[in-house]
């Protein structure tokens, strides 16, 4: 995929463009519980936190957490519109964290795991700073688990582009296992509606998802075209809703 630097592009809109309703949070929220342990509090770290749309919340959920974020414009923004008592934004990358050996009792890991670059060194830097029996939430696509929101059929090599940007479900697997990690479950997750169509359309302009960058500037027009006319046809219609993937991995 065509690398993104989100300190030039995607910063100013980024927190609007990838927004999550209160039900959102909240489904993704019940997801993460159901495979984090009981006990309360726990430290958390939030690997590619961006603009913070998940740190304050995990903070409040489950107990204090660092966000790890390489965009310096990314972390302002986290720090501007999403500051929480028990939350603290820091520089680094899923390869390199500014935090101590076994800090953490898991790591979240949501919608970033695709822009890691050296993806070995990472699966051993988060064995690193987590804790014996801690858990990685790996909340990504899947080039084989791929779950074609409705929106992307109406761009030129829509679904083709968008799974290109992803690794196959096996060699995610392979590169954490061989590591001496296991498998604790896998599941997928269904968000209520973000809304209308309309709605949706509006966010999608912002072009805030790898997807966009990974298009042509005549693809992106033509898409667009394609997706306004399909959406005004019945503009107030509820946003399709479609399962997301969630990995969780566990240390031994």
């Amino acid at each position: 995929m065509r690398a993104i630097d989100y300190d030039s592009e995607q910063h100013q809109d980024y927190a609007r463009g990838r927004a999550l309703s209160e039900r959102q949070l909240g489904v993704w929220l019940a997801a993460f519980e159901a495979v984090l342990p009981e006990r309360r509090p726990l430290a958390g770290l939030d690997v590619g936190s961006g603009t913070g749309r998940f740190t304050p919340a995990l903070a409040d959920a489950f107990g204090p957490v660092i966000g790890v974020e390489p965009a310096a414009r990314m972390r302002e923004v986290a720090e501007t519109r999403s500051p929480h008592p028990d939350v603290r934004y820091v520089a680094g990358s899923a390869e390199e964290m500014p935090v101590p050996s076994a800090a953490a009792d898991y790591v979240l890991m949501g919608w970033s795991w695709h822009h890691v670059r050296d993806r070995p060194r990472a699966v051993r830097e988060l064995a690193r700073v987590l804790k014996p029996g801690g858990r990685l939430l790996l909340r990504t696509n899947f080039s084989d688990h791929h779950p074609r929101p409705w929106w992307l059929e109406h761009f030129p090599r829509g679904y083709e582009a968008d799974a290109s940007i992803f690794q196959p479900l096996h060699e995610v697997i392979e590169g954490f296992t061989s590591a001496g990690w296991r498998v604790a479950g896998f599941g997928t997750v269904t968000e209520p509606s973000a809304g209308t169509r309309a709605a949706m359309l509006e966010r999608l302009r912002m072009r805030t998802l790898s997807f966009f960058a990974q298009l042509d500037p005549a693809e992106l027009e033509t898409g667009f075209e394609r997706l306004e006319q399909a959406v005004a046809q019945d503009p107030d219609a509820p946003a399709p809703v479609f399962a997301e993937p969630l990995l969780t991995l566990e240390l031994p």
